[in-house]
């Protein structure tokens, strides 16, 4: 990649980390599809690795309000989420997977955004995490699924808890990835590159996490998750398989 290249994706790193680092998700949802055109390479290795790191400051940050009940029981789903997703994207062409991910955020979107609470028990937390899991393998938005369930809750407490169901998935992924070859030192000189821009964009989102909290947080979370239930149609209909 050229050095104009590299700059342009430490913008679009920045600007994915600022929205993940201000509502709790957001960054592969916005850094994937267009790091993909700048180098496949960036994708998805560097970014997963990119998304640790960031997923770890934030944790930091906002360990205080980590729901770590909710945590648990949600990452009793992740695992079997991430397996029917694999299965599913062996089996169904990605196009129609994509569409049925897409109409499942708009589905849950809609719910929350007709004023309807869904109760976070523990079959509640346990479904968030399968879906998670499902919508993270089968099209890279594993957010809004556990999004969408604390969308009452404080900020800090969605960010936080967001942060620490996330750590433990992207470990997992990034240990597969290495198992089969595909996070190895190109991917990881890589991630080095994207450093910078991640960590001014950490830096940044704290000041509009706290503009958010003031009462926009849960109008941030549906406009986010609306946001990515787009991205995902988009790609099914531009999609030739």
């Amino acid at each position: 990649m050229t050095p104009l290249e590299w700059l342009i994706a430490g913008v679009i790193v920045f600007a994915g980390a600022v929205l993940q680092g201000a509502v709790g998700f957001g960054l592969g949802m916005l850094a994937a599809p267009l790091l993909v055109l700048l180098d496949p390479l960036l994708v998805p290795g560097p970014l997963l690795s990119t998304a640790l790191g960031l997923t770890i400051l934030i944790a930091v940050r906002e360990r205080r309000t980590i729901d770590f009940r909710g945590v648990g029981w949600a990452l009793v789903g992740r695992v079997p989420g991430a397996v029917a997703g694999a299965l599913v994207v062996a089996a169904v062409p990605l196009r129609q997977t994509h569409l049925v991910v897409g109409v499942m955020v708009f589905i849950a979107v809609g719910i929350v955004a007709s004023g309807a609470r869904v109760p976070r028990t523990r079959p509640a937390l346990v479904g968030a995490g399968t879906l998670s899991g499902f919508m993270a393998t089968t099209a890279s938005i594993g957010g809004p699924a556990m999004a969408v369930l604390y969308q009452d809750s404080s900020g800090r407490r969605i960010r936080g808890t967001l942060s620490g169901f996330f750590l433990v998935g992207l470990l997992v992924s990034l240990s597969a990835l290495a198992f089969v070859g595909r996070f190895g030192v190109p991917e990881m000189k890589a991630s080095l590159f994207l450093c910078p821009g991640t960590l001014a964009g950490f830096l940044v989102s704290g000041r509009v996490a706290r503009a958010l909290d003031g009462g926009h947080t849960r109008t941030a979370v549906l406009v986010v998750s609306t946001l990515a239930g787009l991205s995902v149609l988009v790609q099914a209909f531009v999609s030739r398989s």
